[in-house]
């Protein structure tokens, strides 16, 4: 106990001289001296009277935790156990080796729901589906997902046999004998010309490659004389190293550009980003793609473009970070990624969207509202406010997912039809043209239990609130009840008249899960690229050089 004790008790004396290495004024230093040592005692009294044993690392662990989160969502303690997934927040490699395969639990069982692609997994020929029944003599086919995970990791180049269920064939049980290796997932994972004359850029994460993998694509862009306009994806991109964002940066806008500033506690340690390289595209017309899932790294990249008047945003407001954040080190092996700085864009705006050091009484924090927001003006005098995000250039609506997709969706409806597809067929077209026919469209209606849909049935809904609302107001006489019941059976949903009703986006999600099945993800996202309304805008405008024009500098219309 003495020695446990020893420990927490060094912890907390740790913990007090970091904080006193800062005190930004004598009674903020007094409140901090005053609650460690409430902190400190409370442990001796619970290590010395609590009738159990307490547990120190859960304890602490979780008091960490909790004092971190009255801070921001983006400082966070990393124990030594945990630095693995750090790791790979900033390089996108995985510290463990494995079979490269994503995992998901159904019924009790795990399956592979996506191999990735060029990994053992996909190289052995595993497929999405697979029920995993035996992991070398395990038997796995009632172990959850991270118990199967867990026993798939190892050392690089060292054997796992997986045995595995596969539906549909002949031989449906089947052993691979796979080598494990190190994984890492693409910042690109895709590129290519679209519509003839654009090159398209997919950007997922900044990670240390980043700016290298997005070279490569624009250097293949160049050589191409029939790109004449380059659009960037950064959809669903959370950020990731700002040094690879202004790296980005620096192909598109002239050397020695400023596109960041950073300010921290200290004022005289406020850092300049400045772009490093001549640019490779100075003047080509470019789109850039946002939603709400673009922050961080996304938001300084596209935030610059668009100050600078370089490039036209097109999507959804984006998410609103504006907090930067580095590494500590601490005892034990421990790391502390900490929040140091706020960032400022080009036209000298902050676009955090939440602050977090003025909270509701309840501890829940706001968004600023875009009344309180401020103006600043781009390059060419166009209006940008701060706080919020990004706000697009050109807004899309995305729309809703309807209540029957989200259904076919959740409950592996659409997996399943996909996993059947590609294990009774041995291949498709390439992902460009394969198309959901009629003749598919109707066999994927047949193989629906129709009676298992269980999906919000709008019709049906509105109906039982006429119902309800009207017996609340009175209303509800046997004359109304009577019409009413005459009026379901007319209105009542009927799942295939659904199902074709929204066969547009089902076949979307539908074509996209039998593309991953051959080409893997970028099979799902060239099909989701077909329709996208806000590639297809972007194209359409950066084709329009006068519009184009207009938009970036309204003051020559």
């Amino acid at each position: 106990m003495k020695k446990c004790l020893s420990a927490l008790t060094l912890a907390v004396a740790m913990i007090g001289t970091a904080f006193s290495q800062q005190t930004p004024s004598p009674a903020h230093d007094v409140s901090v001296s005053r609650n460690l040592s409430t902190f400190n005692s409370i442990v001796k009294e619970l290590e010395m009277n609590y009738v159990d044993t307490i547990r120190p690392k859960e304890a602490f662990e979780a008091a960490i935790d909790a004092f971190l989160s009255t801070v921001d969502p983006y400082t966070e303690y990393y124990s030594a156990d945990d630095r693995t997934e750090l790791t790979k927040i900033t390089t996108g490699q995985y510290d463990y080796a494995g079979i490269g395969s994503y995992i998901m639990q159904r019924d009790g069982s795990s399956y592979i729901s996506g191999p990735m692609e060029g990994a053992p997994a996909a190289k052995a020929g595993l497929r999405s589906g697979d029920k995993i029944i035996r992991v070398d003599s395990v038997d796995t086919s009632k172990m959850g997902s991270s118990e199967v995970s867990s026993r798939l990791r190892g050392l690089a180049g060292t054997p796992v046999t997986v045995t595995v269920e596969r539906s549909y064939v002949t031989d449906s049980i089947l052993t691979f004998e796979i080598i494990r290796a190190k994984l890492s997932d693409p910042s690109v994972p895709y590129w290519g010309v679209i519509d003839g004359n654009t090159g398209y850029i997919r950007l997922t994460q900044f990670l240390a490659d980043s700016g290298r993998d997005v070279y490569e694509a624009l250097k293949a862009f160049k050589a191409n004389p029939e790109v004449t306009q380059i659009v960037i994806d950064l959809r669903g991109n959370g950020g990731g190293l700002l040094e690879q964002a202004v790296d980005i940066l620096g192909n598109f806008l002239p050397k020695g550009t400023e596109v960041l500033r950073t300010r921290g506690k200290d004022k005289s340690l406020e850092k300049v980003y400045k772009t490093t390289k001549t640019p490779i595209f100075p003047d080509i017309p470019l789109a850039v793609l946002i939603d709400g899932g673009s922050a961080s790294s996304s938001e300084i990249t596209a935030g610059a473009l668009q100050d600078l008047d370089r490039a036209i945003l097109i999507g959804s407001r984006s998410y609103g970070k504006g907090l930067v954040q580095s590494t500590r080190p601490l005892p034990f092996d421990g790391l502390l990624k900490v929040t140091v700085a706020k960032y400022y864009i080009p036209s000298g705006r902050l676009i955090q969207a939440l602050d977090y050091s003025n909270r509701n009484p309840d501890g829940s924090v706001a968004r600023t509202p875009d009344s309180l927001t401020n103006v600043y003006r781009t390059a060419h005098g166009r209006e940008v406010r701060d706080g919020g995000g990004l706000t697009p250039d050109i807004t899309i609506d995305w729309g809703k997912v309807s209540p029957i997709l989200y259904n076919l969706v959740a409950d592996n409806k659409i997996f399943d039809y996909a996993t059947k597809y590609a294990n009774t067929h041995d291949s498709i077209s390439d992902p460009w043209q394969f198309e959901i026919t009629d003749e598919l469209f109707e066999d994927f209606k047949g193989s629906l239990d129709k009676s298992s849909l269980k999906y919000d049935k709008v019709m049906d809904q509105l109906l039982q609130q006429l119902r309800e609302t009207a017996e609340v107001e009175g209303y509800l006489s046997d004359e109304a009840s009577k019409a009413i019941d005459a009026l379901s059976p007319l209105l009542a949903n009927d799942v295939d008249q659904d199902l074709d009703n929204k066969r547009e986006e089902i076949s979307e999600y539908l074509g996209g899960e039998i593309a991953s099945r051959y080409y893997y993800e970028n099979g799902r996202l060239i099909q989701s690229l077909k329709n996208d309304k806000a590639l297809k805008t972007a194209i359409e405008t950066l084709s329009d050089r006068q519009r184009t024009a207009e938009i970036l500098n309204p003051s020559k219309k």
